[in-house]
């Protein structure tokens, strides 16, 4: 029995190693998982620095060429007065005859051209405003935070001698549209 001893203390020496193998082998691929996860989002970082910095360049080289500013017409610039008619309605907000008059002022920043519609003193409305072909094309779109979807379009498209004319159209939710007529003149002074 004693010779059969020390091949026994041998066995179990070599099962007891062999158990402490296994367990730092796991712990090395768990080691090397976390690693690889670090790595993917160490590439994740890396490529967002990149994106930064390609868009801090794009934006560096628009300051360094020539800005052009828009500006409007000098005959389209200013306050003008209008009046608004629905025309054509499948909206229950809006009945074909009803009214409104408001202030419609044509501006520009260093960016854009814009519309503003005042009420009372009130700014009612911003519209981002574009010119092509002698026409002027105002939009409006509500923010993803309104209860109703409203997207607004206004062609304005005859000019005449202190006076615009054109259309505006409405979309509520994507489901109904109402047409206006719309007349702009300029204020008496």
């Amino acid at each position: 029995m004693l010779k059969k001893f020390p091949s026994l203390l041998l066995l179990f020496s070599l099962i007891l190693i062999g158990c402490d193998d296994k367990e730092k082998s796991e712990m090395l691929a768990k080691r090397e998982q976390e690693l690889l996860e670090k790595e993917k989002i160490f590439a994740k970082k890396e490529l967002d620095y990149k994106n930064l910095l390609r868009m801090r360049d794009s934006i560096f080289a628009k300051k360094d060429s020539q800005i052009v500013v828009q500006q409007w017409p000098a005959d389209i610039v200013g306050d003008w007065n209008g009046k608004v008619v629905c025309t054509e309605s499948n909206c229950s907000d809006y009945v074909i005859g009803d009214q409104r008059t408001d202030v419609w002022q044509f501006s520009s920043d260093s960016t854009q051209l814009v519309s503003k519609i005042i009420n009372n003193n009130n700014l009612v409305r911003v519209y981002n405003a574009k010119m092509s072909n002698g026409d002027v094309n105002l939009t409006y779109r509500s923010d993803s935070t309104s209860k109703k979807k409203v997207e607004m379009n206004v062609l304005l498209n005859e000019f005449g001698d202190k006076k615009i004319r054109g259309v505006r159209t409405i979309t509520v939710d994507n489901n109904c549209t109402a047409k206006f007529s719309v007349e702009l003149t300029r204020p008496k002074n």
